[in-house]
């Protein structure tokens, strides 16, 4: 029958031959993540096993107020979501280190609903899932009607798409972020949180975003993810702060990016995280107790030096980290990047990354 119809043949044979290639790049591409990546079970992790967190000298600096959405549903798409896990569960700890009690509020109070993403759960983010202080805390969140803004030092707007449906037009948390900007006291918000700021005026009827530098979730990374975002949010993040009159950063999509204006601090997205809240520590007035930075946040240094100085610097920064300074570097989220840019038909990029990927598998001494 394939004799009569050569067309049908060579149809089955490029098939065949585009599903044989398709399996070998995907052996390939597996093969280049580590195993122990894979494998390695953090679900059981404890806060005391985190030196981080066990070793360092207990002090008591103050009280921050963490604010995460009561939102559980993205408007009428019926969507779910909440407030992130890793914003919260890593700037938590960062204050905790530093001497700092975190009391967690929402809108309106009690268990907040949480969105878990396990591709980006790590050591910290499990630990945060076993405390049992903590997990205490974000089932009885403090209704905002009823905190009390003088018992903080500071306030943090934890992330999450929830927080862009319930975040900005409670009254509460205008009143708080107001009166502690004109007070002078530190404000920090990550990823969707700055949702927080955009209906906030002063006492001289101005914005308070009015000229600020801010990060937030940008227009890039949301449109990505959600294509039909527009419709399905009251506004997008990023249209919505510069509307209010930030000067709004926008980094590298999915890349730490942090801002800083005067007592105001800001992250772009959840690899900010760790960055952002040291950097609110800062602010408190004190210097960050010292940590050693994780694999993922080696990585996005990686992709960093790749954005800001091409494949070679980034080659060169790599082996520095690994080679150097025996430092891990998280090869998955490498791998991450490259899948991202090849569905966005960059595929000289995505080349690029998949070759820092196998460069990092080469260099690291439990995978030879």
């Amino acid at each position: 029958m394939l004799k009569k119809y050569p067309l049908i043949k060579w149809s089955l044979i490029t098939i065949g031959g585009f599903i044989v290639i398709l399996f070998l790049f995907g052996y390939w591409f597996f093969s280049l993540l580590p195993s122990n990546e894979l494998k390695t079970d953090l679900t059981k992790t404890q806060a005391k096993e985190l030196p981080y967190l066990s070793m360092n000298t207990k002090r008591t600096n103050g009280k921050i107020l963490a604010v995460v959405t009561s939102c559980d549903l993205m408007g009428s798409s019926l969507k779910k979501t909440g407030y992130e896990l890793t914003e919260l569960s890593r700037a938590y700890y960062v204050f905790n280190a530093n001497g700092y009690e975190v009391d967690i509020a929402s809108p309106k109070g009690g268990k907040a609903p949480v969105i878990i993403d396990k591709d980006d759960m790590g050591a910290y983010d499990y630990a945060f899932l076993n405390d049992s202080v903590a997990q205490h805390k974000t089932h009885h969140t403090i209704p905002m009607k009823e905190v009390v803004p003088t018992e903080y030092d500071g306030v943090f707007f934890v992330g999450g798409k929830g927080a862009v449906f319930d975040f900005p037009q409670n009254l509460e948390i205008q009143t708080i972020v107001k009166e502690y900007y004109q007070e002078g006291k530190v404000i920090g918000a990550v990823c969707h949180g700055p949702a927080a700021l955009v209906n906030v005026v002063l006492d001289d009827g101005t914005f308070l975003l009015q000229d600020k530098k801010v990060s937030g979730f940008t227009n890039t990374e949301e449109l990505f993810l959600i294509p039909d975002a527009e419709t399905i949010f009251p506004f997008l993040l990023q249209d919505e702060l510069m509307a209010k009159g930030a000067a709004f950063k926008e980094g590298y999509p999915y890349l730490e990016n942090v801002s800083e204006d005067k007592k105001l601090v800001t992250g772009g997205n959840p690899w900010s995280t760790w960055s952002f809240a040291e950097a609110m520590v800062r602010q408190l007035g004190h210097t960050p107790v010292k940590r050693t930075p994780t694999a993922e946040e080696n990585a996005v240094e990686v992709l960093l030096s790749y954005e800001t100085g091409g494949y070679k610097n980034a080659k060169d920064h790599l082996g520095a980290l690994v080679i150097d300074k025996q430092k891990p570097v998280k090869r998955s989220l490498l791998a991450m990047h490259a899948v991202v840019a090849s569905m966005q038909w960059k595929l000289g990029k995505a080349s690029d990354l998949l070759g820092l990927v196998s460069y990092a598998k080469k260099i690291t001494p439990e995978d030879n």
